[in-house]
């Protein structure tokens, strides 16, 4: 019998109705699993950064793409990929939660609680990679943060919307003063996420618990990647905390977002970038490992509809030395850098900040008008008190002035002292400055200048409550007030009993 091969394609063309087709081009097979990433063959319109499921149970991220085989970074370690297991497309990107419910939680990478208060009751998830806002859609950074620390908010003020890097070696202070500047916030309408990545499990702890204590995880979210998660996970958390911070941004929140340390976030992108067989550059790094920060930290600023974000970023130097690779690319994109010195750290003044080396370029804009006033020649002085304390160590005999200038700077350092989780408000700031910037504190020793500054303030606030408020209301110190708060300064010193020089 002789059969049309047209016929033979309608029968099957009948048989194959109705059955649900897969296909191939959005599956692909693993064919190289190892170091938490595996390479898959065949998912022929794959895109970068496109989430990928395996029918194993675990998911990963695509991280590279060659003409034969796509590089996927797992998500999860407890569950394994094995070679020739099948991989299919999702067609999304990898998501985090957002929401209202986040605060006062600590999650991973993925999304996961860690805080053991139970699952997140969130509806919402965000991609992690967003578009920056525009030019247009941004404010000018005017508006001050404060941080409740003197040497800061007066050297190196910080404004909402600014990015501002913490730099300096290895226990010089960058954490607690990142805590320090949270704890702050209490109060000021200002929602807080801690980004811990690569950092030790106990630490993270300490630190939470120290926020709990302080009673500052009401407003705070803390995203961890630590440091015996994958790489990917450290790789994630920064854009994770970024994603949950631009959330409330467009609530019209302000945010400010700390990410503790960049230095070990692109540690992890180059062992990931070698996994890949990328070829290195510099110091070992990625071509493109200015790209991976400066997508992050481009994302925060100041909204003009109303919202900003606030971005701490951490990063870690040996030996002082600000010009390794990384450092000089993140002080290139940040708004200014605290270089917090060692040296000065180990010598007891703390917060360690180095006013030569640290620098706002968003300047006096970010600065209330009453510190602004108090702090016009600060900066000065202690660049002259540094050079003629170098000068001096060389037993040479100064003139009157110098001595004068070395006795005025070593006050200025001793009243920019402060001890560790105490921080105050702008107005006591004012007034402390206050007394510096008119000699008040001239005749007293070195070692009662703090002393004398704290309970000064407390005398006012007791005592002259309307000089307190009005600097409170006003945000400045005009001059009547000054002439009034000299007056009462001179009253103070009366009453204040300590041993002159």
């Amino acid at each position: 019998m002789n059969v049309k091969s047209s016929d033979l394609i309608s029968l099957f063309e009948k048989s194959l109705q109705g059955v649900k087709q897969e296909s191939f081009e959005e599956t692909g097979i693993v064919i190289t699993v190892g170091d938490n990433i595996c390479h898959v063959h065949g998912l022929i319109n794959a895109v970068y950064g496109e989430l990928i499921e395996f029918e194993g149970g675990n998911s990963g991220i695509i991280m590279n793409l060659d003409e034969e085989s796509a590089a996927v970074f797992l998500l999860y370690q407890n569950i394994t990929v094995e070679e020739l297991e099948v991989a299919r497309r999702t067609g999304s990107v990898f998501k985090a939660p957002v929401g209202m419910n986040l605060i006062g939680r600590v999650i991973n990478a993925l999304g996961e609680p860690l805080d053991a208060l139970g699952e997140l009751k969130v509806t919402e998830h965000n991609a992690i990679e967003a578009e920056i806002p525009s030019i247009i859609d941004r404010s000018p950074v005017d508006e001050s943060l404060e941080t409740g620390m003197i040497a800061i908010d007066a050297l190196v003020p910080i404004g909402k919307g600014q990015r501002e890097l913490i730099i300096g070696n290895r226990n010089s202070g960058k954490t607690s003063v990142t805590l320090d500047t949270i704890v702050h916030q209490k109060g000021r309408d200002v929602i807080c996420i801690y980004v811990s990545i690569g950092q030790r499990q106990a630490n993270l702890a300490r630190m939470v618990r120290f926020l709990e204590e302080q009673g500052s995880m009401e407003y705070t979210v803390v995203v961890s990647a630590d440091a015996g998660e994958a790489v990917l996970n450290q790789y994630l958390a920064p854009y994770v905390g970024c994603t949950i911070g631009e959330y409330f941004m467009n609530q019209g929140k302000d945010v400010l977002i700390v990410y503790d340390d960049l230095s070990n976030h692109a540690i992890a992108y180059r062992e990931m970038s070698l996994l890949m067989r990328r070829p290195p550059g510099r110091e070992a790094y990625p071509g493109d490992v200015f790209y991976l920060h400066s997508r992050l930290l481009e994302r925060a600023g100041k909204l003009s509809k109303g919202g900003s974000m606030t971005a701490l970023p951490l990063v870690q130097v040996q030996s002082d030395d600000i010009t390794a690779y990384i450092p000089t690319n993140l002080i290139s994109i940040t708004d200014g850098q605290i270089f917090l010195d060692s040296h000065l750290f180990n010598n007891g003044i703390r917060p360690a900040v180095n006013a030569e080396l640290s620098v706002s370029r968003v300047g006096g804009a970010a600065q209330t008008a009453a510190i602004k006033r108090m702090t016009k020649a600060l900066k000065l002085e202690l660049a002259q008190y540094r050079e003629l304390l170098d000068f001096s160590q060389f037993g040479s005999e100064l003139d009157e002035i110098s001595q004068k200038r070395l006795m005025r700077g070593a006050l200025a350092v001793e009243l920019l002292k402060q001890p560790e989780h105490v921080t105050y408000s702008f107005v006591d700031q004012t007034l402390m400055l206050f007394l510096l910037k008119e000699n008040f504190l001239d005749a007293l020793r070195t070692e009662a200048v703090h002393t004398f500054a704290v309970q000064f303030v407390s005398y006012v606030k007791g005592v002259y409550p309307e000089i307190y408020d009005g600097i409170l209301t006003t945000q400045d110190v005009p001059q009547e007030a000054q002439e009034r708060l000299k007056a009462i300064a001179k009253e103070f010193s009366i009453l204040f009993q300590t041993p002159r020089r």
